[in-house]
């Protein structure tokens, strides 16, 4: 007996919303990760992309639990000597929350190649309203 291994051109994707309204952010975004990659069909390959669309709404909603909150920093390098920057988890819900839905998803992704074009198949919006109807998505509950 063989084993299987998928080919890319041969592989079907679908279109999944998730609601991310009062969903905790960690579990949401290991779930997501584990649709995007592809490890919820059975014709999982580890070194072929076979995962599908996903549609995260109500980012805004999304909830840290304990202190994280305040003591959670989101941090980015200039590259230049001391241009590191750090802002509280409570300042980026505030103003960017698809950030930190799109940054905990990525962090939860290889770190390659295969897994950059794995996080091109996730859109992330503040509110429940996107734009991708046309798609067909499946609502998923998580």
């Amino acid at each position: 007996m063989k084993t299987f291994m998928a080919k890319a051109e041969e592989v079907e994707r679908k279109w999944y919303v998730v609601d991310a309204d009062g969903k905790t952010l960690g579990r949401l975004a290991s779930e997501v990760a584990k649709i995007l990659r592809g490890k919820h069909k059975p014709i999982y390959t580890p070194h072929v992309d076979t995962g599908d669309h996903v549609i995260v709404i109500n980012a805004e909603k999304v909830r840290l639990t304990g202190k994280k909150l305040d003591q959670k920093m989101y941090r980015r390098h200039s590259q230049y000597p001391g241009g590191l920057k750090e802002i509280p988890y409570r300042q980026l819900m505030e103003t960017r929350p698809t950030l930190a839905v799109y940054q905990a998803v990525k962090g939860m992704l290889p770190k390659n190649s295969l897994g950059r074009k794995m996080l091109k198949k996730l859109r992330v919006y503040a509110g429940p309203d996107h734009k991708h109807e046309a798609q067909q998505p499946e609502m998923l509950e998580i």
